[in-house]
């Protein structure tokens, strides 16, 4: 997939799903998910954004992973597809990821309906024992999907930690960064000031979808932010189950390019032999 966008930009509305977890229960959060999908078709977005292995529950340990884990055009991305087709919207949904020599990946996929191209993309940074007891990490990945004139990147929760990964995705050529999320109220500070930061350095619109409530003995805070690509924070969550509906403007991206250069101006490290 080329990384470049041809069409011109359109502004784009999100929908964020902050739901609490259903562990295990696959069909009930293909369910709910079509039932998200068409509110947020009905508030006017153009993409649906879920939670962290939103299919299948996060903290559900390695054997239910490895059992619920799916190729990324199984069952789950054809169901998913289905809806996103049925309600005319693009869906970024988590999910474990099998692939064809039996790694188990903590995934993401942003699906559209009808035979429009998606974007699959596998957790790089594995986040305590809860991630590496369960997964695989997946190599770095800079891949984009063009929506509506924008170039659209994936990350996963730790991810977008590493300033590395949205600067890789940003001198890739993305416009927005979507990332589903996992985290506890103890990193409140990530969605409150790390992802504007990372959208301020990087010139991109970053939205970051959280869970809220508790699955088994691990909590989620919530907070779920879109912010546009000079850090304005356009809408945050509360603690408490919600679909945040926010639009990133075209306008407003091309505004923060203007007067922010971080991106363009970056210059990279070489060989300490490129000097001689």
């Amino acid at each position: 997939m080329a990384n470049s966008v041809q069409l011109p930009r359109q502004d784009l509305t999100l929908a964020l799903y902050q739901c609490a977890p259903w562990p295990l229960d696959t069909e009930a959060n293909l369910r709910r998910l079509n039932i998200a999908a068409q509110r947020a078709a009905q508030q006017g977005a153009q993409v649906l954004v879920t939670p962290e292995m939103f299919i299948t529950g996060y903290n559900i340990g390695a054997s239910a992973c490895r059992q619920l884990a799916q190729a990324s055009d199984g069952s789950y991305a054809q169901a998913v597809k289905a809806i996103a087709q049925q309600q005319g919207i693009a869906i970024a949904y988590g999910y474990p990821e099998c692939d064809a020599v039996g790694h188990v990946y903590n995934a993401a996929q942003l699906v559209q309906g009808h035979d429009a191209p998606g974007l699959n993309y596998r957790k790089t940074h594995l986040f305590g024992a809860l991630d590496r007891n369960q997964f695989s990490a997946a190599p770095l990945q800079s891949q984009l999907i063009e929506l509506r004139g924008w170039a659209i990147g994936l990350l996963i929760c730790y991810d977008v930690e590493f300033g590395e990964n949205t600067r890789r995705l940003a001198l890739a050529g993305a416009d927005l960064v979507l990332v589903p999320t996992a985290n506890m109220p103890d990193y409140d500070f990530v969605a409150s000031t790390l992802v504007p930061v990372r959208a301020y350095e990087n010139q991109v619109a970053v939205a970051y979808a959280n869970y809220w409530g508790a699955e088994a003995d691990v909590a989620y805070g919530g907070l779920s932010t879109v912010c546009n690509a000079s850090g304005q924070v356009l809408g945050a969550a509360a603690r408490e189950e919600s679909l945040l509906v926010c639009t990133v403007r075209a306008e407003d991206l091309a505004l923060a390019r203007q007067r922010q250069s971080h991106v363009r101006e970056l210059r990279q490290a070489q060989h300490p032999s490129a000097d001689r």
